[in-house]
This record gives structure tokens, sequence and C-alpha cells, in this order.
């Protein structure tokens, strides 16, 4: 019986303590607002709606002295994505297809260009697990401005829709799943260099 009593008691508190984290988790999304202020670069990791729109945005709105867009599907032109004017500049990254992948390819271009600060920009949802990579990939002498951008199918109200739920519970998972990883990780993984091509 008191075996049975420990079980049942263990597994009571690590679901509270689940419960605790997710519910931090939540509030640090939806509480997230951008920085206003010029830095060297705006980055924004591609894939999701509204964001290479966001980071254009805010680069012409003289956010930041370059745009690079990360993450972007390789058939992509420039041309398709920026009508670039004299003087701009404009980067995109076509090789990374996942977050530690964009934070890797990211590093390499920013320190090449001597970047000390930057904005970097995805969606809500994403915002909390792709800073962590960044910030521990990144030189630690490289300022890091979050600008989340909302997206239509990922609702505030999350518990209300089935979408958002499962979107939040994902980001929740891998969000920690990366917390656990980088604890653990040689900070070494700052300055490893990439593959010659």
């Amino acid at each position: 019986m008191p075996l049975i009593r420990i079980f049942v008691t263990g597994f009571f508190l690590c679901a509270v303590l689940l419960l605790s984290l997710f519910v931090a988790f939540t509030w640090e999304v939806f509480s997230l607002k951008p920085k206003k202020g010029i830095t060297d670069a705006v980055v924004v990791l591609a894939g999701g709606k509204g964001r290479i729109e966001e980071g254009i945005r805010l680069y012409r709105d003289g956010g930041g002295e370059a745009l690079y867009l990360i993450g972007v599907d390789p058939s992509v032109r420039k041309r398709d994505l920026v009508k670039e004017q004299p003087g701009e500049q404009i980067i995109l990254e076509k090789q990374s297809t996942t977050t530690l992948e964009n934070a890797i390819y990211a590093r390499d271009l920013l320190v090449k260009r001597e970047v000390h600060s930057l904005q970097l920009i995805t969606s809500r949802y994403h915002m909390p697990r792709a800073e962590l990579i960044f910030r521990n990939l990144l030189p630690k002498d490289i300022a890091l401005y979050p600008h989340p951008v909302d997206s239509r199918n990922f609702k505030e109200e999350w518990w209300r829709y089935g979408g958002s739920f499962r979107l939040l519970l994902s980001e929740f998972y891998k969000y920690y799943l990366y917390k656990i990883f980088f604890l653990f990780a040689s900070g070494e993984l700052r300055s490893v260099p990439l593959p010659v091509e």
C-alpha cells in the first residue's frame, strides 16, 4: 500500500510541475512584446506566414542596417520576395531547414559581417524556442531582441481552439527538450565552425 501511495504522490507532483511549467511557458509566449530600436540586423526565420513581410517592413522602417532571411526555400529568388532598392542589404540563406540549422547558418553570416545586435523575427508561438537556441549558439557579445509576429492560425484564446492548443503543446515540448540539451551541452557550441563547402 505505501508503494502505491508513493507512486500516486510522485505522479501527482510531476503533473503539478508540468502544469506549472506549461502555464509559465504560455505566459511567456503571450507576454512577448517587440522592442523598438535600431540594430545592426533584422533576422527573419522564414517558414511562417507574415514573418518575411514584417521583416521587410521593419528593415525598411530603419530597424536594422541589413535584412537576413534565414531558411528560405531554395527555389525562391530574392526578387520573388523583395524589390530591392539601391543600397539595400538583403541576404537570403537557403540551406537551413530547422530552427537549430537556422541558428547555425545565421551565426556564420552574422559573425562574418561583424553584426553586434539583431532583431529576431519569428511567429509568437515559436519565439521562446528560437530565442533559446539563438542565445545559446550566437557569441555572447551579440545582443538579441525578440520581435514576435502574430499568426492567424494561433489564437490568444488557445484553450478554445484545438489547433492552437496542439501548436502550443508542441512548442512547449520542443522548448524544454532544447533547454535540457543546452544544460548538458558544451559551451563550445557557440564557436563550432561550419563545414567547408
